[in-house]
């Protein structure tokens, strides 16, 4: 992953093999963010994704094994309750065909790159464990 600062945010460019969650990771790590707002667009070669199925409170998983598009990725970098980064990211990918099929980014391994814009605000976020879903969501008291 190449890394640029530019003003208070970054831009980066992941290359051809690296996988997106870890990468990224890694680089609020190295970095001390305490939360961060993430855009991205670009290619991958594989994926898996994620989606929450609300009547069994756990989440249903697909892999993507052909060249897509990234037609857009969002998401934020927040601490977790031991204070390590969570990447938690949305992908929309886009097929040969035209065919789009979208969730949560769990991980994406990039061919031949990916475009990001990273904006870290002040502060941290950290996330806490909600009693109802099971998830670990922004705890922002």
């Amino acid at each position: 992953m190449q890394i640029r600062k530019m003003g208070s945010k970054y831009v980066a460019r992941l290359e051809a093999g690296d996988e997106v969650v870890a990468s990224l990771a890694s680089w609020a790590a190295d970095h001390s963010v305490g939360f961060a707002w993430i855009q991205a667009i670009g290619a991958m070669s594989s994926a898996k994704l994620g989606f929450f199925d609300a009547a069994s409170n756990s989440y249903e998983y697909f892999g993507v094994e052909e060249q897509v598009e990234v037609i857009a990725l969002g998401g934020s970098v927040s601490l977790g309750e031991d204070g390590s980064p969570v990447v938690h990211a949305h992908i929309l990918l886009g097929k040969e065909d035209g065919q789009t099929m979208g969730g949560h980014l769990v991980e994406g391994t990039i061919f031949p790159t990916l475009e990001v814009l990273l904006t870290p605000l002040p502060g941290e976020v950290r996330r806490k464990r909600d009693p109802i879903s099971g998830l670990a969501l922004w705890n922002l008291e």
